[in-house]
């Protein structure tokens, strides 16, 4: 277990940094930035912990969406109408970006002139594709769902 920690804390490490600077980058406040940081933590290490146990990237996508999702709409008062802004900005990182250039690479090497296994190549860019489809619409179940279960009223 105290073997998995290192990586644990990598992974949340660099999950805070890329959900700050989406932060950044969707123009947030100054104040939301922290809980950017956070919620990006507590989705990559509920990714982790869930690919450590042998989930798909899917599952473990979906469980950390719904988790950060989760949790940030426990901080609506402190968030206000942004929480579910910021929820977004923490999941961002968990989107799988090497299978879509994989499955992008794939696509381009299939128009090549003398390729010599076009059928194994599709099927690989395809799979990759795939991957990156239903874990996109693993991460937007799951921060869909407690959004809409546990909606602000108020707003």
């Amino acid at each position: 277990m105290f073997e998995l920690l290192p990586h644990l804390l990598h992974q949340a490490l660099f999950g805070a940094l890329a959900a700050a600077g989406f932060g950044v980058l969707f123009n947030f406040g100054f104040r939301a930035l922290p809980w950017c940081a956070a919620a990006g933590a507590l989705a990559l290490a509920v990714r982790t912990i869930g690919q450590d146990l042998a989930w798909s990237l899917e599952g473990a996508s979906f469980a950390a969406a719904i988790v950060t999702s989760c949790s940030v709409s426990l901080l609506r008062k402190q968030l206000g109408p942004a929480c579910n802004a910021v929820a977004l900005a923490g999941c961002i990182p968990m989107v799988p970006g090497a299978f879509f250039g994989q499955a992008l690479l794939g696509f381009l090497s299939v128009t090549a002139p003398n390729l010599v296994d076009a059928e194994a190549t599709l099927i690989v860019a395809v799979q990759s594709l795939l991957r990156v489809i239903f874990t996109l619409g693993a991460i937007g179940a799951g921060l869909l769902i407690p959004a809409h279960l546990l909606r602000n009223q108020d707003f």
